[in-house]
């Protein structure tokens, strides 16, 4: 029988990885919206998904992972969701404020959850979810206060990062955390043409490289690899409430760092979306995985 003290320092362990990511991945993206002025959301994009392939590569050792025919095919699908996750979510950076980008996105891994769990409760989390939405449209005097192109991108994001949770997990059961080194690999490749289209040789300014390398580290290599360790160690309901949090970090991130000041309907917008998400996750059935989180 393991001691009470290694008992609940296993289970701490993935909690804490997955805090430290979540921190990360919203701090990362605090710091690549300092890029935009330079080579636009397509850019920062572009910088961040080769750098933390290159990353990977180093220490993840990709190919080392076993593919078939199938899980190759797996972890194609599952890296062109991953580009296409940050891509369309930068493009929403670019005019809607963090916290609130991250709460519409979130609402792919919200219908992931719903789905999974298919009971009449879930009528309450849908409720939930359309109202926060509903406080995040902007009519009347406050038409100004959220434009509707960028809540687009975030909301397509989330139809992303659904697909990215469905085919993630069945691409980290082939392979792990090898899978995450892959998915970021094809992303680059997926992403890095508009990138180049759009910046151009300013991709090349050297004073942007070293801001490329943080955002890489911390939106990209550390968290993906923390998420994917602690997806295999935790329960499906633990790892799902946690991630709920995930909007109101990306709210203070965007307080803290970006200065970036949310109202009253916004903030109560955000709390209705994590709760919806703390309440599908909930009530998902004991047999449904974990979803895979990202931004």
């Amino acid at each position: 029988m393991n001691p009470p003290h290694r008992s609940l320092a296993s289970s701490l362990y993935p909690v804490a990885l997955l805090i430290i990511a979540m921190a990360s991945i919203q701090s990362g993206a605090s710091l690549a919206k300092s890029m935009f002025p330079v080579v636009g959301p397509q850019g920062t994009t572009t910088l961040r998904l080769i750098f933390a392939s290159m990353i990977m590569l180093i220490l993840l050792r990709p190919w080392r992972a076993k593919l078939t025919a199938q899980s190759l095919r797996t972890v194609i699908v599952y890296g062109l969701a991953l580009g296409g996750m940050n891509f369309l979510f930068y493009m929403s950076l670019r005019t809607v404020p963090l916290g609130i980008a991250v709460a519409l996105e979130f609402t792919g891994p919200l219908a992931v959850a719903i789905y999974a769990s298919r009971r009449a409760i879930d009528f309450v989390w849908i409720a939930l979810a359309v109202m926060g939405l509903i406080l995040l449209i902007p009519t009347g005097a406050t038409s100004a206060s959220l434009d509707l192109v960028g809540a687009g991108y975030a909301l397509a994001a989330g139809v992303c990062w659904a697909l990215y949770i469905l085919f993630g997990q069945k691409a980290g059961a082939d392979n792990g955390v090898q899978t995450a080194a892959l998915g970021v690999m094809i992303a680059a490749l997926f992403v890095a043409p508009i990138g180049i289209v759009h910046a151009g040789a300013a991709l090349l300014t050297p004073s942007l490289i070293p801001v490329a390398i943080g955002v890489a580290i911390l939106s990209t290599a550390l968290p993906y690899t923390l998420e994917m360790i602690a997806l295999t160690r935790m329960p499906a309901r633990t790892f799902g409430t946690l991630m709920s949090i995930e909007p109101a970090i990306g709210a203070l991130s965007g307080l803290v760092f970006l200065q970036e000041y949310l109202s009253f309907a916004q903030w109560s917008a955000i709390i209705c979306i994590i709760l919806a998400s703390v309440g599908a996750t909930l009530t998902m059935g004991s047999a449904a995985k974990p979803a895979v989180a990202a931004d």
